[in-house]
């Protein structure tokens, strides 16, 4: 089981017991000072019973809870606002097995110093228990408010059977964009539930037999989307936040936080227009707060496409992202993806057990600078190897991992992520 910013997950049944679930829902109900939290799930096997867990841990403690049903992970951060926390029932992109925890306060990810606290905290024994009561959102119709134009194209979506069925169609609709589905089914899909690592075969059939505008692919909870062009080739995630953040520039927008492993081009696009970029850790959590810190106007996480507009929402937002997309001009996504397209980023992994991740990035310190002109650490160890390159290490918040990014000129990004993953190797293998 990993706990962490992003969450607590784990596979159903084995690290993640419903006694784990009903333990953290009580200690979450330590941080809900409004004394009403909205929950959802996603489409997971195991999400109703664990959602039923959460709810009466939460009610023992004296909370109201406001249950969505199957909801999208950025409605429940939009709620949240309104009821002063929330909880969604979601593994993200993990295999189905796996299921977890995302906690949201004042309507945004818990930091770190916040999870530590939770986690020390002691579960109260309130005079009174906390109701359950259904409710709804206006989620998508505001998400529509807010990027509608006079642009109208057509759309393909691959909901992956997951927790934005029935919510895109309502968006694009209300957008009037002429929109087709596959995977619209909650529960039912063709693909697993991480679009990124899949070929998203049936969307681009239906984008190029269709000749359709746009094709978009979400996650099980609906805050990663991955982008398809009109000749049905997938963006890189990179490109995909490119796209986001050019729209935001169009509507006025200036200030930027990214992710340290965000690619160059993000930043030079926005400093070629007289914005400013700021980097933040890797985490939905940790950029939220660096755009707090700088009142931002967007940014996110080249990594996961991950757009997040905080006026609106402060997480991912897979169906803002699209919606956001969909009202650009042809022209700006031709210019942007070429752009792009002049960096090549090579993410990958290897398994580690989490119990090495420290040693292993203390470790590493030393190892890259041979080959930098300078070393930044706070989140794992980046390498600066000149003004187009650089070499990204760090554990993973979710999986028993060591994450190693590389981006540079499309040419020599394979070599740089080469010889990057050797020296990770052998440091691991060393400490074994």
């Amino acid at each position: 089981m990993k706990i962490s910013i992003s969450g607590i997950r784990g596979i159903y049944g084995q690290d993640l017991s419903l006694q784990e679930v009903d333990g953290f829902s009580r200690l979450f109900a330590s941080m809900v000072k409004s004394g009403k939290c909205v929950i959802a799930r996603d489409t997971r096997p195991s999400g109703r019973i664990i959602s039923q867990v959460v709810a009466a841990g939460l009610m023992s403690q004296g909370i109201d809870v406001y249950n969505l049903g199957v909801a999208p992970t950025p409605a429940v951060f939009r709620e949240a606002t309104r009821y002063g926390a929330g909880v969604i029932i979601t593994a993200s992109h993990n295999p189905l097995e796996w299921n977890g925890l995302k906690f949201v306060v004042e309507g945004r990810g818990m930091f770190e110093d916040e999870l530590e606290g939770m986690l020390k905290s002691v579960k109260g024994y309130p005079r009174k228990v906390g109701k359950e009561h259904g409710s709804t959102s206006a989620y998508v119709e505001e998400i529509a408010e807010i990027t509608r134009s006079d642009s109208k194209v057509r759309i393909g979506i691959d909901l992956g059977g997951g927790a934005a069925c029935g919510y895109a169609e309502r968006l694009f609709k209300n957008l009037g964009h002429q929109y087709f589905s596959v995977n619209a089914v909650s529960g039912v899909s063709s693909r697993g539930p991480d679009p990124t690592a899949d070929p998203l075969d049936d969307l681009r059939s239906l984008v190029t037999s269709n000749k359709l505008d746009h094709g978009f692919a979400l996650d099980l909870d609906a805050d990663r989307l991955v982008v398809v062009n009109t000749a049905g080739a997938k963006l890189g995630s990179d490109a995909t936040l490119l796209l986001c953040v050019a729209r935001s520039i169009e509507m006025g927008m200036k200030n930027f936080v990214v992710s340290i492993d965000t690619s160059i081009a993000i930043e030079k696009y926005v400093k070629d227009r007289n914005g400013k970029v700021s980097h933040s850790k890797v985490g939905e959590a940790n950029v939220v707060r660096k755009m707090l810190e700088e009142s931002a106007d967007a940014g996110g996480e080249g990594s996961s496409a991950g757009f997040i507009m905080p006026r609106f929402n402060m997480c991912r937002d897979g169906l803002l992202a699209a919606a956001t997309i969909s009202t650009l001009e042809k022209k700006t996504i031709e210019e942007c993806i070429a752009f792009a397209s002049q960096y090549s980023q090579v993410r990958s992994k290897i398994a580690a057990d989490s119990s090495q991740h420290k040693a292993v990035i203390d470790r590493l310190e030393d190892v890259l600078k041979a080959d930098a002109s300078s070393v930044v650490t706070g989140d794992g160890v980046k390498a600066i190897v000149d003004e187009d390159s650089w070499i990204l290490v760090r554990p993973s918040n979710t999986e028993h991992a060591i994450r190693i990014s590389v981006e540079s000129r499309a040419a020599r990004a394979e070599q740089l992520y080469n010889k990057a993953s050797e020296k990770v190797k052998s440091v691991y293998e060393q400490l074994k």
